[in-house]
């Protein structure tokens, strides 16, 4: 008898990837808009915060503003578009979505998902400005209110090779701090 190599199936016939689709549509449609309220009172805050400092302090900080975009555009220029595209793709997969890092990755560099590069999806995973713990979270919170599930399963759920791919220590931040 030969033994058959066990095949992964791809990305998007997995049900749970169904359900995560689902739910974001939900939050998109049915979802807050808490974040335009935020942004008017980071703005008011700013500038209060120039009003209060005097002309030269105004001046100094202009100055580090201006090198800081030089800066920006010079890096950004530096940076393959594909490598942008990746990183744009993987932020968008880490906040609207909730994936863990190495969710992302297989995902940016899947055949049957984005299909980038290995180098671009490196890239793209440590430039990304997200806060890991908090990702498995909410991917945690999505599991216990929308399949009721128990701590254990949603804990294995989140580490699972085969699931959300979570390191330990996120997951069990997950859990600890599941409400």
């Amino acid at each position: 008898m030969t033994e058959k190599k066990k095949q992964k199936k791809p990305l998007y016939k997995r049900w749970w990837v169904w359900v995560i689709a689902i739910i974001i549509v939900m939050i998109a449609v049915f979802g807050g808009g808490d974040e335009e309220e935020i942004a008017p009172n980071e703005t008011e805050v700013a500038k209060e915060e120039v009003e209060e400092t005097d002309e030269s302090d105004k001046e100094e900080i202009e100055a580090d503003e201006e090198a800081e975009k030089e800066e920006e555009t010079d890096e950004s220029d530096d940076v393959p578009r594909e490598y942008e595209a990746a990183l744009s793709k993987a932020q968008t997969y880490a906040d609207m979505m909730h994936m863990s890092k190495k969710g992302i990755y297989d995902q940016l560099t899947s055949e049957h998902g984005e299909d980038f590069p290995e180098d671009a999806a490196q890239y793209a995973i440590d430039n990304l400005d997200v806060d890991w713990k908090e990702n498995a979270l909410k991917k945690a919170e999505t599991y216990a209110e929308m399949m009721d599930m128990s701590d254990n399963a949603i804990y294995d759920q989140l580490i699972s090779e085969y699931g959300e791919q979570f390191t330990e220590e996120e997951a069990q931040y997950a859990i600890e701090n599941l409400k």
